[in-house]
């Protein structure tokens, strides 16, 4: 083939383009700056879960995991979600551990949807979510949300609903507006979920950083949410191991069996000495591991926040994530 021919691209990668924030992060790389567009953590990785990367390596932890995880990391999941969560799992088998909670999406988003299917996506949005949606055939419908001190408006998702709508996508904490929804809106949400039998899919990412006295709900936490809910969360940001690329999701054992499949065909498994590092956190950290990671996130978030306002912007001060 003649090297000059433009080959011709599937539909779905024609229209792909760099993400504002990798664009935003290159920028400021080329001159040295400080990048506040990319949820970059400047926070050390904890050393018991450093510690045991390198056991399991010594150990050669290094073949093909299942493609779920390894069950000693979905049952301390399983556990962390029940005793944090509130999440009524009741088995490994609904837990699947993926690359990234952005890789758990990809696999929640191809499980459950397809072309012809509507999803509700709150704005402002993580771009990586509408990308990742439209990847999938299935058409957007874009609620306003607005930030933190904005509140969930029943009429304006219901507004929005259609004979197509098949699911939600809820971040909360939010990126990129810091709003930590509350257990009334989204008991509310629940009522629409069951009112017009849809499905949810909650990124958690940020569940940890909370900020004057905020508290994080699992939407599957309440009643009636469970059977309709993939909760995704990870270590990416709790534990400073972005470019580990580590999450799981929690969902009814039928939706967590597609998704580990799915889970299989995209990425096989996600890297397995990095699985058995990341038990370090549910076995070798205590409770003050997280009052301290909130504490230097709020110390942050005061810091640019006040200068932002020292300088004359009118700054909404997020109720979590960072």
């Amino acid at each position: 083939m003649d090297a000059t021919m433009a080959v011709p691209l599937a539909d779905r990668a024609v229209s792909l383009e760099q993400s504002d924030i990798r664009a935003v992060t290159q920028q400021v790389e080329e001159v040295g700056g400080i990048n506040l567009g990319q949820g970059v953590c400047d926070l050390p990785t904890p050393e018991p879960i450093k510690a045991r990367a390198h056991q399991a390596i010594r150990d050669d932890e290094s073949i093909y995991s299942h493609y779920a995880g390894i069950e000693p990391l979905r049952r301390a999941i399983l556990e962390k979600e029940k005793a944090y969560n509130d999440v009524p799992a009741t088995s490994p088998e609904e837990v699947v551990v993926g690359v990234g909670s952005t890789g758990v999406f990809v696999a929640a988003a191809f499980t459950l949807l397809e072309a012809g299917d509507e999803v509700i996506l709150f704005e402002p949005f993580y771009g990586y979510h509408r990308n990742i949606l439209e990847l999938t055939g299935a058409t957007i419908r874009y609620v306003p949300l607005g930030g933190p001190e904005s509140t969930f408006d029943r009429a304006a998702m219901e507004e929005a609903l259609t004979p197509d709508t098949k699911a939600v996508v809820v971040n909360t904490p939010a990126n990129p507006s810091g709003k930590v929804w509350t257990r009334d809106e989204l008991s509310t949400l629940v009522e629409i979920l069951q009112a017009h039998d849809l499905v949810a899919l909650t990124d958690e990412i940020y569940e940890y950083m909370l900020y004057d006295g905020a508290e994080h709900v699992s939407l599957a936490s309440l009643p009636g949410a469970y059977e309709r809910t993939v909760t995704i969360s990870g270590f990416s940001k709790a534990y400073n191991v972005t470019g580990w690329r580590l999450g799981y999701g929690v969902a009814p054992a039928p939706i967590a069996e597609k998704m580990g499949l799915m889970n299989d065909l995209f990425y096989i498994c996600a890297p397995r000495p990095l699985q058995h590092a990341a038990l370090a956190a549910f076995e070798d950290l205590d409770e003050s591991y997280i009052e301290d990671l909130q504490s230097d996130y709020a110390t942050r978030r005061t810091l640019m926040c006040e200068t932002l306002e020292d300088i004359g912007f009118d700054v909404p001060w997020p109720d979590g994530a960072y």
